[in-house]
Order: structure tokens, then sequence, then C-alpha cells
């Protein structure tokens, strides 16, 4: 199903942003009907040209890496150090609800863009900023990336990477930046909401670090409780069994879930055929497992050990418990669950472009996907938003002849 309702319909977002983490944000509300702008330099994004699992500037087709973060918008190319340019940005700003940046707080001041100066200017205007430490402090003004921010300082590297480990594990790309940049765009849905009550725009701050102190929450709390910061557990000492990873015959691996073990324990035991084991004094309870874990793991263990992959899905599918399979990434696409979601969207062939697939936003409306729209060439809709702006044909060539657009 294919959503035919625009949530954002009439919002207009001037973004002036690099990279993946505040970008992502545009390309969620564009998804959702917003008109979003992207300012780029001249020379372009410097995200473009990044090398990446060959899904970026190295790819063969599209570059998927930058239509994923830009998808559904419109690309202006203007250099805005440049006075005339600078003027170009404040009369896309005059029309813009929202103003959404990545850049530093120290190089938004030199270009009279921070805060306080354009919501003196522009009452109504939404200014939603992504950081990677925060908007003040010591660091504000440090380069903050997906890696160095949520990763490192963050604490998720340490959290995620084993004790025997002698470097941090490594990160899957951008985890934290597509986490902040639906953070973002939360924060931007909710200042829409108090503007259209109150009139008056507001500041939405979202970092890194913070997007990352959210995610580890349940280990946070642990930290503030006053307790040491819990590490994973060998599996014989987990204190639930019923909430480990089993491998399969086939070298697969099925993760139970099952919190209330208590509720589901039996069935399970009936499943596998060892009725032995469900009235075993030894399991027979959440505390008795607890104390015997290690004979609970080893029991599952031969039980999930004898079987393969696809028969111990085909058990467990018959029974209502808490469980999935341990999936590889290129098993995605063709789950079902995700098939008849529609978690994976498609963007139609336009021009000399192929048609190519792109997960779509996590929100839906009306049990509807949103229809994907391409992600635009550098500066590709720059006469036309100047046209949209009074610029005459002499006026832009002007504008061209100064080297303040392409």
């Amino acid at each position: 199903m294919e959503a035919t309702a625009d949530i954002f319909e009439g919002v207009r977002v001037v973004e002036l942003a690099q990279w993946v983490f505040v970008p992502v944000a545009g390309a969620l509300l564009a998804d959702w009907g917003a008109d979003v702008i992207r300012v780029e330099h001249p020379d372009g994004d410097p995200y473009r040209a990044l090398a990446t699992q060959r899904i970026g500037a190295d790819s063969s087709g599209t570059n998927l890496s930058m239509a994923l973060a830009n998808r559904g918008k419109r690309s202006v190319a203007i250099d805005i150090k440049q006075p005339e340019g600078l003027d170009v940005l404040h009369q896309l700003l005059a029309s813009a609800d929202v103003f959404l940046t990545s850049l530093r707080p120290d190089a938004l001041s030199r270009l009279g863009l921070d805060a306080t100066q354009l919501r003196n200017r522009y009452p109504g205007l939404i200014y939603a900023r992504g950081t990677g430490f925060g908007s003040r402090g010591p660091d504000a003004n440090q380069a903050g990336y997906d890696a160095s921010a949520f990763f490192a300082r963050g604490g998720v590297a340490d959290a995620l990477t084993p004790p025997d480990r002698d470097y941090p594990i490594s990160q899957r790309g951008a985890m934290g930046d597509r986490n902040g940049g639906m953070a973002i765009a939360f924060g931007i849905a909710g200042a829409l909401l108090k503007k259209q009550r109150t009139g008056t725009g507001c500041v939405v701050d979202v970092s890194l670090l913070a997007t990352a102190m959210w995610t580890l929450s349940s280990d946070l709390l642990t930290v503030l409780a006053g307790q040491p910061m819990p590490r994973p557990k060998e599996r014989s000492e987990t204190p639930n069994p019923l909430t480990a990873a089993y491998r399969t015959a086939d070298g697969r691996f099925i993760q139970l879930m099952m919190l209330q073990g208590d509720r589901y324990w039996r069935d399970l035991c009936h499943a596998f055929g060892r009725e032995d084991l469900a009235v075993d004094t030894r399991f027979t309870s959440l505390a008795a497992r607890r104390e015997h874990s290690a004979a609970c793991v080893e029991e599952l263990d031969i039980e999930f050990g004898k079987r393969q992959f696809n028969e111990c899905k085909q058990i467990l599918s018959e029974i209502d418990v808490p469980w999935a399979p341990v999936q590889r990434v290129d098993e995605l696409p063709d789950d079902p669950q995700v098939i008849a979601n529609g978690y994976i969207g498609e963007v139609a062939a336009e021009g000399n472009t192929a048609s190519y697939r792109l997960p779509t936003v996590p929100v839906q409306f009306d049990e509807a996907s949103p229809v994907l729209r391409r992600a635009p060439e550098l500066g590709e809709h720059t006469e036309l938003v100047l046209t949209e702006l009074g610029y005459d044909w002499a006026a832009i060539g002007q504008l061209r002849d100064n080297s303040i657009i392409p």
C-alpha cells in the first residue's frame, strides 16, 4: 500500500547540511510531503564523493548512500560565503518554516546564521540543528561524526566490545546518524505543532552524543543507580536461559526472548518432544532455571544443535512463544514481514537512471509507506528555485558570472 496523504504538505524546509546525520532528517520530512530545499556549495556535499561499501561514489550505478539521505529533495547550489549567495539563502529563509543545519556554531555565527540572529529576523522560523556533542559546552565546536561522537564518545563501542578483544569493534555505517536523524525529524514535527498553536518557532537540538546515551539507556540506568557497568555474561551464566541465542546443526542461530519463562517453558519442551524437561525440578520455575542456568543452556543446546535452522524455525512457529531467527542482512529483502509491510520501497526509473530500492522510513501513516522519489543531482533545481524567488534570467546569469551558482 502507498500513502495518499502528505503529512507535511505545505511545509518548506531549507537544509544547509552535509554528510548523513542531518540530511536524513530532511529526507524523512520530504518522504511525507515537505518541500525540502537542500542548499549545497557549488562543489557539492563531500558525501557525494565518499566511496563506501560499493554503494557510494565507488558504485557502478546510483550512489545509494546519497540517495537514502537526500531522496525527495530539491537541490540548489549556492556559494553562501559570498554576499550575493547569502542574500539568496535569506530569501529562501523568508519563505521557510524550518531551517535545518549541521554547520558548527562558530561557522553559523560568522555567516550571521546562528539561532538568535535568525529567530530575531524570522520569528516564526523553526531552527533545527544537529551537532556532534551538543550546542553548548567546551566541545560544541568540535567536528562530530557518527563513529566519533555516537559510537566512541557515546559509549556504544565500549558497551558492545567483548572484554577479551584488543580493539573496539568496528561500527556499521551511519548507525547513529540515521537514528539521530529520526530524532531531529521528531523534534521538527513537535515544533511545527507548537508553531501551529502559538504562531512562534523554536530551536530544536539533537546531538549524536545524546542519541548514543538514549540508545544505551538500559546501561545508563544501571550506572545512574550507582551499580557497575553491566558486562556480557557467558551463556552458561545467563540468569534466564530462555533469552539466549542457540546454534542449530547447520551453524545458524535462533534467538529466544521469553522474558516470562514460566509462561512458555512447558510449550517449548513439548515442541521439542522433551516432556521430561517440563517436569524437571531444576527447570520448572524462573528461579530454578536461574540456579541451574548452565544445565538448562546445555539441554537447549542439545535440542537446537541436532536440528537444522529451518526445522527449528518450523517448530517454534507452531507455538506461541517469543523468538526470532538470527538473520543475515542479505535475507531481509525476502523476509515475508518486510515484504508485507512495505519496508523496502522502489524509486522508479527516470531518464537514464535505472530503478533502485531503498529502505523506507520506519514510520507509516494509515498502514502505508511513502512513495519514494529520487535524490537530486547537485544544483539540479537552482534555476527553478531562483525563478520562484522572483529572479529573472538576467539576474540568474549575473549570479553565474559572479560564480555564486554553477
